[in-house]
């Protein structure tokens, strides 16, 4: 691929400043159109198991608009179909208008030769009657998600409607208890979007440029990262996605920006709030550490005695930067900070606003601070949480 020689030089602050404005956080946010404006201007949303203070994917549009209702957030999802779930940066929410965009990788499930799960002869077809006729349907209610209590040990309708949901013929439709809930994709999906007439240069051309809108700017990698796509597909389309090469300062690498978002200087106010681990501004690592100078991993799945920052650590926004970790965990209606990293006395305030706010929204009414990485901020954080908490 010849990259195009770029015609706009960024500053690492610019680009800093365009990466939060295209995330919402920079500049008032969609909030007439509220959770469903949030999920259209990211174009995914992870999901993921783990519930400390709410599930990933209420933390981010609350990260964004405030303390906006969980139930709120869940209609705002699945209600009136402005949502499907499926494949995308990991298990993620998308707005319903990006169905056409994936036609790419159902394709490529359906030609996929091996599968770590055996499909039992007939149960494909059974699973397709039973939500012709029932649906929508979770799995346990097909007649059952697993053979054991091991978690990989699917049973044969769970192969099944999973199968069918990769192909595209089923549709995740909602969570309930956190169980998918599956309905055939021709009721689910509006007439005007049920069709896989994309072809895959043209999936990925859209998906590309949608990526790069929602970075704001990001290097190959970061646009590849954005919908699992690899980086020969990203280097295939390009050129051809009305995304513009520019140059950021002290990235090293070649990147695109969204000329949308450099004709319009970022202004505004900047967000504090906690974010969710699985926040897609800091999806990346790489692309985490270049922008903020901040390193970020979730250390859920890190054996206790090796974490360093805490089981659920969420890094804590202000101003723009990154200034802290808060690890934290809820005792009735007190939320503790069992650990609180921070980046010096300066961050402070901001750590204790967006303990407090994080809170309210939770229904706690008290907020512990435990361990402090700096013994010494202990105390002015306490003083500052029980100033706000008034």
């Amino acid at each position: 691929m010849t990259t195009p020689r770029p015609a706009t030089e960024l500053s690492a602050d610019e680009a800093r400043r365009l990466a939060l404005r295209a995330q919402g956080f920079l500049g008032a946010p969609p909030r007439r159109s509220g959770v469903r404006g949030i999920l259209r201007h990211l174009g995914a949303i992870q999901l993921d198991t783990i519930s400390v203070l709410a599930r990933s994917h209420e933390l981010v549009p609350y990260a964004r608009l405030g303390a906006v209702g969980r139930k709120t957030v869940e209609n705002a999802y699945w209600k009136d179909t402005h949502a499907f779930e499926y494949w995308s940066h990991a298990a993620c929410i998308l707005p319903i208008e990006e169905w056409p965009h994936f036609a790419f990788r159902r394709r490529a499930y359906r030609n996929r030769p091996h599968w770590n799960h055996e499909l039992p002869d007939g149960a494909y077809d059974e699973v397709i009657k039973q939500l012709r006729d029932e649906g929508p349907l979770t799995a346990t209610e097909l007649g059952g998600a697993k053979k054991t209590n091991d978690w990989w040990d699917w049973s044969g309708t769970k192969v099944a409607v999973e199968r069918a949901l990769m192909y595209g013929e089923v549709v995740c439709v909602e969570r309930r208890g956190w169980k998918r809930v599956y309905d055939l994709a021709e009721r689910a999906i509006p007439e005007d979007l049920l069709h896989d007439e994309l072809d895959d240069t043209e999936c990925l051309r859209r998906l590309v440029r949608l990526a790069g809108r929602s970075l704001g700017v990001g290097t190959r990698a970061d646009i590849a990262d954005y919908h699992r796509l690899k980086g020969e597909q990203v280097d295939a389309v390009i050129a051809d996605s009305g995304l513009v090469p520019v140059t950021v300062e002290g990235w090293g690498k070649p990147a695109w920006a969204d000329p949308a978002a450099l004709e319009a200087p970022p202004r505004g106010r900047h967000r504090t709030t906690l974010l969710s681990p699985f926040d897609s501004l800091i999806w990346e690592r790489a692309r985490t550490e270049r922008i903020f100078g901040f390193t970020h991993r979730l250390e859920a799945y890190v054996p206790k005695q090796k974490r360093v920052y805490g089981y659920f650590a969420m890094p804590v926004l202000a101003g723009g930067r990154l200034v802290g970790r808060v690890d934290p965990a809820r005792e009735g209606r007190t939320l503790v900070a069992r650990q609180v990293t921070l980046d010096g006395a300066k961050a402070v305030p901001a750590v204790a606003q967006a303990l407090a706010e994080a809170a309210t929204w939770v229904d706690c009414t008290d907020v512990r601070v435990e361990l402090v990485d700096a013994p010494d901020l202990r105390e002015p954080l306490v003083k500052e949480l029980a100033r706000i908490l008034v």
